[in-house]
């Protein structure tokens, strides 16, 4: 059966591509090799229930790996269906055919529901990649078939013979090139093999043959009996993956327990899942997953998560967009759907309208998760949601399908701590400021606007998150004639009495020159207000639009139109210390009570920079001087 000859391939320069162009990582040959072992025993398995061949009731299937650092190889070897010389020539000697699509084809009136990983004839040739020099050593699970030997020393010219391998499956030995050596250090082919092949279908075990020598160069006086002892037990296989992972098993199988080992076992998280979603569909395509809500520090912590892609237990790759909607990135999990169409080194997807339809699935699943906790488990839904906010938040932004089924689940915490909707919020102030909702991003800093509203009774919630900005600017866009508004904005007339035009005009006039002079600002705007409460001077107030604006230049790093420059200062006429402003236009201490009134005002409303605040220090100080001074 000794056979000579050139790949038949559609172009001589295949190999160069397939080195440096086919696989966007060069470690994933890993993957590719083992998910053929794993379809190897896959297809046995198949003909064995179709009763096409007889295999023992105890048949143990496996995949070893074996690193040997000492010599530069990697050897992958499985107990599947092993391959005929017909079947090498076929499927080896012609690049990019397919066994798995030529097995599928012939038995698919009678497989079973094992499903076969590979779809393309290229990922063996991925050992390219890393070597120069591979060997096939085969033999096929049918009645007098004859072991063969593949050779391919310079990626193109390849021999057959026959050999002496004598069980059943294949073996492939890669001679590793000195670029990939590392490779064949056990504890990098660890890491690898854990990467991509954690969950495969079949059990894999991963060896050092040079563990046996390092034991016996270091056991000088040991007894021998020990020695072999120690041996064996160091040199023991270990397995690598879970053949079952928890995403194929029905939810109502899964412990909470088991969800929460899972989510640390494969994010090495420390930290427990707020709550989880098992994804569990056979139709119209097959998906299976668990998608984990993480609880994430949003002053400390990146809201970034990981959601890994998986093709029947096989890993594709962390976040690929075109399945996980954008919003879910922040997320962490696993999907796994074995009816994906992906390109020929499985790492992309293919333009399909089949894999927005997987989207569209998901994104469903996660919005039906969490309006049926929001209406049956309430508590538990408010227990969460400042952890989770941000992840529906930019949901609602970023998927308009996903806003419109969480619109009425999407809750406001106000300053009593009491969780409202977006329609409780409006239906609070519909008789006094109707289509207005009160916020503070800053409850602690804004405590006496906050005081001013608690006193009217109007209600004001808290927004003092990042998203928060343009998710309520998405609610007003949506809700025409809405406006939320900061406690520091506008305040109308809801906190003050109307003054006479001539009483206004005259404190403005009288004060606006005041405070001119002793801050040394010609710009400062300055409204004059009898308010309800006569204990507050003054206050800050920012048009919402104006702040909004600043706020967004700033983020983008561009020159702001100054907060200060655009504000207004309100002074309360029926104030004991406005009042006598206005009453002494020459007073003794007017420039310092005028100073002191706009940094508490500032200070009400934004912190002070540090020149200011030196400033206010000191003349907190003298002020405490003069009171000495006058006792």
């Amino acid at each position: 059966m000794n056979k000579e000859g050139s790949l038949s391939i559609n172009s001589e320069n295949i190999f160069p591509i397939i080195k440096k162009w086919l696989y966007s990582d060069h470690d994933i040959f890993f993957r590719e090799l083992v998910s053929n072992g794993c379809d190897a025993i896959t297809k046995l398995k198949k003909l064995d229930i179709m009763g096409e061949v007889n295999l023992p009731a105890d048949e143990k299937f496996k995949i070893e790996v074996i690193a040997d650092n000492k010599n530069n190889t990697l050897t992958f070897i499985d107990n599947g269906i092993g391959m005929t010389a017909d079947e090498v020539d076929e499927y080896i000697n012609q690049i990019a055919f397919s066994g798995a699509a030529a097995f599928m084809e012939e038995y698919k009136d009678k497989t079973s529901n094992d499903q076969i990983i590979g779809h393309f004839g290229l990922g063996f040739y991925s050992a390219f990649m890393v070597a120069d020099h591979v060997t096939i050593e085969t033999l096929s699970y049918k009645d007098g078939a004859s072991a063969v030997k593949w050779d391919c020393a310079d990626g193109m010219e390849f021999t057959m013979s026959e050999c002496d391998k004598d069980t059943r499956g294949t073996k492939i030995t890669l001679y590793i090139n000195d670029d990939s050596v590392e490779f064949t250090n056990y504890y990098r082919a660890l890491e690898v093999l854990n990467k991509y092949c954690s969950f495969m279908p079949v059990e894999i075990f991963l060896t050092d043959p040079n563990k046996e020598e390092k034991i016996e160069s270091t056991a000088d006086e040991s007894d021998e009996s020990d020695k072999t002892d120690s041996t064996e037990e160091n040199n023991k296989p270990t397995a690598i993956n879970d053949v079952n992972p928890l995403w194929n098993k029905h939810p109502n199988e899964c412990s909470d327990e088991e969800y929460k080992a899972f989510y640390q076992k494969v994010f090495m998280d420390y930290k427990e899942p707020l709550f989880w979603i098992h994804l569990n569909m056979d139709y119209p395509f097959n998906l299976k997953g668990i998608l984990y809500f993480p609880k994430i520090n949003m002053e400390y912590e990146s809201a970034e998560g990981v959601i890994k892609l998986y093709n029947n237990q096989v890993f594709i790759a962390d976040n690929i967009k075109e399945v996980i909607p954008e919003f879910l990135m922040l997320l962490k999990g696993v999907i796994d759907c074995p009816d994906l169409p992906l390109n020929v080194s499985r790492s992309a997807l293919q333009n399909d309208g089949f894999v927005k339809k997987i989207s569209d699935y998901i994104t469903k699943k996660v919005a039906d998760k969490l309006s049926g906790m929001c209406k049956t488990k309430r508590e538990d839904y408010e227990k969460y949601w400042d952890d989770i906010s941000p992840f529906i938040k930019y949901g609602c932004l970023k998927d308009e399908k996903f806003c419109e089924k969480m619109s009425d689940y999407v809750l406001f915490k106000n300053i009593d701590d009491k969780f409202l909707t977006f329609k409780d919020c409006l239906e609070n102030n519909k008789d006094e400021n109707e289509n207005t909702i009160f916020y503070t991003d800053n409850p602690l800093l804004q405590s006496q606007y906050i005081n001013m509203f608690k006193e009217q009774n109007i209600d004001v919630i808290v927004l003092n998150d990042r998203i928060d900005t343009p998710f309520i600017q998405q609610l007003e866009m949506k809700n025409e004639g809405v406006k939320f508004k900061r406690v520091d904005g506008d305040l109308g007339d809801t906190f003050s009495e109307k003054l006479s035009e001539d009483d206004e005009k005259k404190y403005k006039d009288a004060l606006t020159e005041a405070f001119k002079k002793a801050l040394g600002r010609d710009e400062i705007n300055i409204e004059v207000k009898k308010m309800k409460d006569s204990s507050i001077p003054c206050i800050i107030t920012v048009n919402e639009d104006d702040r909004r604006m600043n706020d967004m230049m700033k983020m983008y790093g561009l020159s702001d139109m100054g907060s200060m420059n655009n504000s207004i200062l309100t002074l309360n006429s029926d104030n004991t210390l406005v009042q006598y402003l206005i009453d002494k236009p020459d007073g003794k201490y007017n420039d310092i009570i005028c100073k002191h009134l706009y940094d508490l005002a500032v200070i009400s409303n934004t912190p002070l920079n540090a020149e200011s605040m030196t400033a206010f220090i000191n003349r907190n100080n003298e002020i405490l001087k003069l009171l000495i001074d006058q006792a």
